[in-house]
């Protein structure tokens, strides 16, 4: 028994949408009534209306020049049945369009406007008996100018991708010549502000990360500039800095995002100056990032860390900050140093015998005494500033 064939799902009397092999003749007369050069007349007047191009960012002549072409370009592809290769006019609108500036939405609107003026030619130049084949070839057409539409926007998405990695290329060269040595002078630096747009002694705040640190702050980056924040990076050695304006709008989105960045382990310094001071800044954002321990979390501010960067380079001058308390401290029992260095501690970290016991739960006299042992031990008195500010630094 011979198999039945699959049933026509398209309902008795539909049109076909398949054109015959007697359609191409006549298909073929259809094209060439038709004019490229009336064709961008009146699409040129029907694209004025179009968002971007009132008035349009490029000169009539290029609009007509690429209209023409792509008119051309068109009719061939319909003669063909569709495209087979690349449309050179598709990349020369998309590249020069995305030059020019004009937002992908005002060039994808102008160019479905080939889709209506070619049909409106189309059935124009057709007759009553040619609505069948018409209707036959209505796929090619609509197919034909969506690949143009297509190719072109690819034109115009990869033209842009290309604008943007070159001005970032040069954004990049501008914040690393900050950076080069010799130190760029005050003029240079001035040109410098101006081509990133900070202007002069702009307000900014400035990160360092480094190790696997460097992740967080690229994410907080991430999200400030999607707030609609703009940040400057730079990997200066093994640490990438990241600055950007101080952020002054109280309460708003883009300021609670900036507030996060304490919460990182980076390292923070400030540059009131703007780019004339952003190089000191950055050298100390990164002293500071490169003080944070394992474990800690929060930003290392000047505040936080001054002590122990202090201590950092008096060990790397190989001056031992508190070698001599530690030899002294070692006479004690260990309940006894122990005592004595959370007295003195505590009191560092109040300035108040007040507070101090508070927090010890200990009368005021006792931890008097703690303390007064601790100096007579030592001989550097936590109450004396000049002792204080060196048993803060070698405790940091």
């Amino acid at each position: 028994m011979a198999p039945r064939s699959a049933p026509d799902p398209r309902p008795a009397g539909a049109l076909s949408d398949t054109p015959t092999d007697a359609d191409h003749a006549r298909w073929l007369e259809l094209l060439s009534a038709l004019d490229p050069e009336a064709l961008t007349d009146r699409f040129l007047a029907r694209v004025g209306g179009v968002p971007g191009y009132d008035p349009a960012p490029i000169p009539v002549s290029e609009l007509r020049r690429t209209g023409v072409l792509s008119f051309v370009s068109l009719i061939e592809g319909l003669r063909a049945g569709g495209f087979t290769a690349p449309v050179a006019v598709a990349t020369d609108v998309g590249v020069s369009r995305a030059r020019a500036g004009l937002p992908l939405t005002s060039l994808m609107t102008a160019i479905r406007h080939d889709f209506t003026v070619l049909w409106e030619a189309l059935t124009r130049a057709a007759t009553a008996e040619d609505a069948e084949l018409i209707v036959r070839h209505t796929n090619i057409v609509l197919r034909t100018v969506d690949d143009y539409v297509h190719q072109t926007e690819a034109a115009y998405i990869a033209e842009l991708q290309r604008m943007n990695e070159e001005q970032a290329s040069v954004r990049q060269g501008l914040i690393a010549s900050i950076f080069h040595e010799p130190p760029a002078d005050p003029e240079r630096l001035a040109v410098i502000a101006e081509e990133l747009g900070l202007g002069d002694h702009a307000d900014l705040r400035v990160a360092a990360a480094v190790g696997t640190d460097i992740a967080a702050l690229r994410v907080h980056i991430s999200e400030f500039e999607r707030a609609g924040g703009r940040t400057f990076t730079h990997h200066f050695g093994d640490t990438l800095i990241a600055f950007a304006r101080t952020v002054d709008l109280p309460g708003s989105r883009l300021a609670e995002i900036a507030d996060q960045l304490d919460e990182l382990r980076v390292g923070i310094a400030h540059s009131s100056t703007g780019v004339l001071g952003l190089r000191r800044a950055a050298t100390a954002a990164r002293s500071l990032a490169h003080l944070i321990r394992v474990g800690e979390i929060g930003a290392m501010t000047w505040n936080r860390g001054w002590a122990r960067l202090a201590a950092d380079r008096l060990l790397e001058s190989g001056t031992p900050v508190l070698a001599d308390v530690h030899t002294a401290l070692a006479e004690c029992t260990p309940a006894e140093r122990s005592r004595l260095e959370e007295a003195a501690r505590s009191y560092l970290g109040t300035g108040s015998i007040g507070a101090s016991a508070d927090a010890l739960f200990c009368h005021r006299n006792t931890l008097t005494n703690r303390l007064r042992r601790f100096a007579d031990l030592t001989g550097v008195d936590p109450l004396v500033p000049a002792d204080a500010a060196r048993l803060v630094v070698g405790w940091a």
